[in-house]
């Protein structure tokens, strides 16, 4: 215990030590580097000093888990408020309800476009780097795995169509969907608050009183929950830190060793892909470089805390308020980016397992007509998988068998699916963003100013 108590006062040092920098003229994105590599330094020095899966280390974790894994779940907490107050105040302040449309379809035809292309990266890393499934290990950590998958996850998905799919967005009890009741409910929030915002269009036409004190009520809603969201920014720096300890403290560097080729062709395929994201955004008009220095902190926290819900209240935070993008937009695409059109779980990762998996069962990964079916499937199962940590698990288990394939390698990359999906989940991020962006700059809507910035306002101390 005397040593669990002394892991406990340093980290509450370094805590410290981020609440002085918070008072200081450092940006959130600086400060929020700060803690990444912070919380990674301390992790490795807890792993070389008690060892992996040291029960001294272990009770660290759960202690550190209350500050990172309670940020993750303030973040969770008001993602549905967020997303509806949003939506709602967005839909109806729009003077054209049909606006709503042109929004939409960029939106999502940018996601999903993204989506193709990374899939299309995923099977070219694959075929480069030689990757396949035969010769993995399977252990007990991964027969384990493989059972939950089979007798958890497999059920949820086995039966999914593109039907049933576009069904489960419009929600049939919308005060269950505020729950997070199903995988697609941030989708069915969406469209229920969308609905409200072109009702509310409407009684504002027809009895201009009540519509006014109507639209004046979702401000003062949209105020207050933004607010809210503002109040839990400030903890950003703390939850990344002790998000990163666990993860730097945790890994298993011989497993992540022992599958190196498959780490570096994920990560060399998601590098690929900010890159063409920076390519559609300088098409759009847009300074790459300006936009990834002012979305560091949304994508800091992604990558540590590998969920890409739990980043809708700071992606629509930078959206608006540092990259010059509308309420309306920023909320379109923060949302559907976390269900719809997932670069790196859904694009990336299948399309690769995919590749591994087909000599195995005598399929041909260079013949163009399985490639085109594989990046048409991965696309349109894109939709819907869940943005929080495993969402890439999903996509696999729709992809994989859709393909006629088996889904056991999903489990046997079990050592290194945390620190792959870190960068994942990041790309996610980056992409709805984008999406977010491209959208404003094509429907001319980018607030200029805001844009080319160098102050990050209002969230130097947020």
């Amino acid at each position: 215990m005397a040593s669990v108590l002394i892991n406990l006062v340093i980290f509450a040092a370094l805590i410290v030590v981020l609440v002085r920098l918070q008072g200081g003229q450092l940006t959130l994105s600086v400060r929020v580097f700060i803690a990444l590599v912070l919380g990674t330094l301390f992790g490795i020095g807890l792993q070389l000093v008690h060892g992996t899966g040291a029960p001294a280390l272990q009770t660290t974790i759960d202690w550190i888990n209350v500050v990172g894994n309670g940020y993750v779940q303030l973040l969770q907490m008001v993602v549905m408020p967020l997303v509806f107050a949003a939506i709602l105040s967005a839909v109806a302040r729009l003077h054209d309800a049909s606006a709503l449309g042109r929004i939409s379809v960029l939106t999502l035809g940018t996601l999903l476009g993204t989506t193709a292309i990374a899939a299309f990266v995923g099977v070219v890393m694959s075929l480069a780097f030689g990757l396949t499934a035969e010769g993995l290990a399977q252990g007990a950590a991964e027969t384990a795995r493989l059972t939950a998958l089979e007798t958890t996850y497999a059920p949820r998905v086995a039966d999914l169509t593109v039907p049933q799919l576009l069904l489960s967005f419009i929600p049939r009890n919308p005060f269950a969907e505020l729950t997070g009741a199903n995988p697609t409910s941030i989708i069915a929030v969406v469209v229920f608050a969308a609905f409200l915002g072109v009702a509310a269009i409407r009684l504002l036409r027809r009895d201009p009183e009540k519509g006014r004190s109507l639209l004046n009520l979702i401000d003062i809603l949209q105020a207050w929950i933004g607010q809210l969201v503002r109040l839990i920014m400030v903890l950003t720096p703390y939850g990344v830190m002790a998000l990163m300890t666990k993860m730097a403290a945790t890994s298993n560097a011989a497993d992540i060793l022992n599958l190196g080729k498959f780490v570096v062709a994920s990560y060399l395929g998601l590098a690929i892909m900010f890159g063409v994201h920076a390519v559609l955004l300088t098409l759009t008009g847009v300074n790459p470089l300006t936009f990834f220095r002012k979305i560091v902190p949304a994508l800091t926290f992604a990558f540590s805390s590998r969920s890409s819900a739990a980043t809708i209240p700071l992606n629509v935070e930078i959206q608006t308020r540092r990259l010059g993008v509308p309420q309306t937009i920023a909320s379109f695409s923060a949302s559907f980016g976390a269900t719809i059109g997932q670069n790196g779980c859904a694009g990336l990762y299948p399309a690769m397992l995919a590749v591994m998996v087909a000599p195995t069962v005598g399929i041909d990964p260079l013949d163009p007509a399985w490639i085109m079916t594989l990046l048409a499937i991965v696309t349109l199962s894109s939709a819907g998988v869940a943005g929080v940590g495993g969402g890439a698990t999903m996509a696999a288990l729709i992809v994989l068998p859709a393909m006629g394939l088996p889904v056991t390698l999903v489990a046997l990359l079990i050592s290194v699916e945390p620190l792959i999906d870190m960068g994942r989940t990041a790309l996610n991020v980056s992409g709805s963003m984008t999406a977010g962006t491209v959208t404003s700059q094509i429907l001319g809507q980018t607030d200029k100013a805001v844009l080319q910035s160098r102050e990050e306002r209002g969230l130097q101390n947020a």
